[in-house]
């Protein structure tokens, strides 16, 4: 058998909500230099190096990892890992899967075997971005931030621990960790993509700082000096969202806090965003919340 060979990645397409995390295995590990042998999951894997090197061969790449680095592994793909530095290597490892596919009894039954394997027990890995088949697994290698590594560190002592609840506390911890991990990989695709990704991402700012604006797509051409259909395929690449879409977040996530956090009347808070229509502004929050402006705020001040 080829270290090389794999399967295509089982992906969905599911949004956010639909996501729940279970643990299947979490600990740390100091590992002399060492080679293992090739491998497949039924889940995926997450490997931190805290300290040392080690390297992971897969699709035919053989990625290199010090200190401060992380990889992304998914279901039923080959890989080989190997410990590269002396005297040893300290690790973080979690295997989990995204949608509670699989029921982990013992450690063994995290591998997916050459023969006798079971195809329907492969964890499924959600597209980020439909359209673009993005996927964790896309750029396997993070350098994730201080406070993804702490999140990873307690939810290993939680797993170690399990106590009461830990189950939830572990899902919670995990959806966390992808997160940061999501964040990331978005700050690398604005800095890589091209040479206007952080003009695009200062007008993003540009935009949540002032909502009320008249950000119209006319506008946000201007703003980058290109064509309008160019700036809105542009802008969707490195933000991921268009522009109209990202500034209707903007401005439903500022309506949201005046209504919580002022006496302003709900035309006023409309204005301030940018809907002088009351009605309007009034339909499109209900289409967000499900609930009016209104009705928002009393719940809110009761919660």
């Amino acid at each position: 058998m080829s270290e090389d060979r794999c399967l295509s990645p089982k992906t969905r397409s599911a949004p956010f909500t639909t996501w729940s995390p279970n643990i299947h295995y979490a600990q740390f590990q100091t590992l002399p230099p060492c080679r293992f042998p090739v491998r497949r999951l039924y889940d995926f894997e997450l490997i931190y190096v805290i300290h040392g090197e080690m390297a992971t061969t897969m699709n035919g790449q053989r990625y290199l990892l010090s200190a401060g680095q992380l990889i992304f592994l998914p279901s039923g793909v080959y890989h080989k890992n190997e410990i590269v530095s002396e005297p040893d290597a300290k690790l973080m490892g979690i295997h989990f899967d995204f949608f509670g596919e699989v029921t982990i009894q013992k450690e063994e039954d995290l591998l997916a075997p050459e023969k006798e394997m079971v195809w329907d027990k492969l964890a499924a890995e959600p597209l980020i971005e439909t359209d673009r088949g993005l996927t964790f697994s896309s750029n396997p290698v993070y350098s994730p931030s201080v406070e993804c590594v702490q999140t990873m560190e307690q939810l290993i002592h939680e797993f170690a621990r399990r106590s009461l609840g830990y189950e939830l506390v572990c899902k919670g911890l995990m959806l966390e960790i992808l997160a940061q991990l999501l964040r990331s990989q978005m700050a690398r695709r604005i800095t890589g993509v091209s040479e206007h990704g952080e003009r695009i991402k200062r007008l993003a700012e540009q935009m949540d700082a002032a909502p009320a604006e008249d950000w119209s797509n006319r506008r946000v051409a201007a703003e980058l000096r290109m064509s309008v259909d160019h700036a809105a395929k542009l802008f969707r690449r490195i933000i991921g969202v268009p522009p109209g879409e990202f500034l209707r977040t903007v401005r439903h996530r500022e309506a949201c806090r005046l209504l919580r956090d002022t006496d302003w009347t709900i035309e006023e808070v409309g204005a301030h965003i940018g809907y002088s229509d009351i009605h309007y502004f009034s339909r499109l929050f209900h289409a967000n919340e499900g609930i009016s402006p209104r009705a928002y705020r009393k719940l809110s001040r009761i919660l």
